[in-house]
């Protein structure tokens, strides 16, 4: 809060260092410019915004495993939303891609402010968020960006964790991918 009262930014910033942050309802449009709030879009249990890319082959490896990770929690009251914030990606190519590849929403982040405000700098990068949207986890989505050899499930594990009641021990993991391209001025 500033010296008048009023909150300083919308979303905290979130350091590499997780200690209960508390992320700020958002509004961000979809890809059709329809409005759309954190709180709206997140489970029972919660939520996981998770930077994405049209282009970013890192992200197409891992579209399978998103929407299936997807699909499963969203059967236990946790929801995907995918946000593009890449200024090098048109809002058709986004628009096509995201009804093409998901099943859940994307909301588009133009000048990377959210982006920004989470200090996400990559994609694939996830920001899982209790039901008071409290941070739980965040970075990479498992330790391997092909899926050939994952030994290190992270997300899953913080979900299985948290869903059980347990404390998430990994809260975050570094994430791995193509950065987030930003207006250059």
């Amino acid at each position: 809060m500033a010296a008048n009262g009023q909150k300083t930014a919308e979303v905290a910033k979130v350091t590499g260092e997780t200690k209960a942050n508390s992320i700020e309802n958002f509004s961000l449009p979809d890809t059709n410019g329809k409005m759309h709030t954190l709180d709206a879009l997140k489970g029972t249990n919660g939520s996981v915004v998770i930077f994405l890319s049209a282009q970013c082959p890192v992200v197409k490896s891992y579209n399978a495993r998103i929407n299936q990770i997807a699909a499963e929690y969203a059967a236990k009251g946790i929801n995907i939303i995918g946000i593009n914030s890449n200024a090098t990606e048109s809002l058709d190519w986004v628009k096509s891609h995201a009804v093409e590849t998901y099943k859940f929403p994307m909301l588009i982040d133009k000048g990377a402010v959210l982006a920004d405000k989470l200090g996400a700098t990559v994609t694939p990068e996830v920001f899982y968020l209790d039901a008071k949207n409290m941070l739980i986890y965040r970075g990479a989505i498992d330790n391997d960006r092909r899926g050939e050899n994952i030994t290190d499930p992270y997300l899953r594990s913080a979900f299985d964790l948290s869903l059980a009641g347990k404390k998430v021990e990994r809260a975050s993991a570094n994430a791995f991918g193509c950065s987030i391209k930003k207006v250059v001025e």
